[in-house]
């Protein structure tokens, strides 16, 4: 009897709707989690209003959720190294 456990190594083809691709602006993000998993909801704030909507939903598991952290942190380590350090102010802080 074969093994099928394990998936054979193919490559990956990842496909990209247009409205997706086009992708959409958010200005602000929040992040929420239980044992389980993380959401992430990314939000735009207009100027001088007292309503935002969520642009987008993001669920994933707590194991993904790091591996999207460590990326990240590289992508910002190599976007300093090349454009300079991103400063925030007192302002530009996470919200606890």
């Amino acid at each position: 009897m074969a093994d099928t456990s394990k998936p054979p190594d193919m490559p990956l083809q990842i496909q990209i709707d247009e409205d997706v691709a086009n992708g959409q602006y958010c200005n602000m993000a929040l992040v929420n989690h239980t044992d389980t998993e993380f959401v992430l909801d990314f939000i735009f704030v207009q100027p001088q209003q007292a309503k935002a909507r969520v642009r987008s939903r993001i669920v994933t598991n707590p194991k993904h959720m790091k591996r999207l952290l460590l990326a990240m942190q590289d992508n910002l380590q190599r976007y300093e190294a090349r454009f300079g350090a991103i400063v925030l102010g007192e302002d530009d802080g996470p919200v606890h």
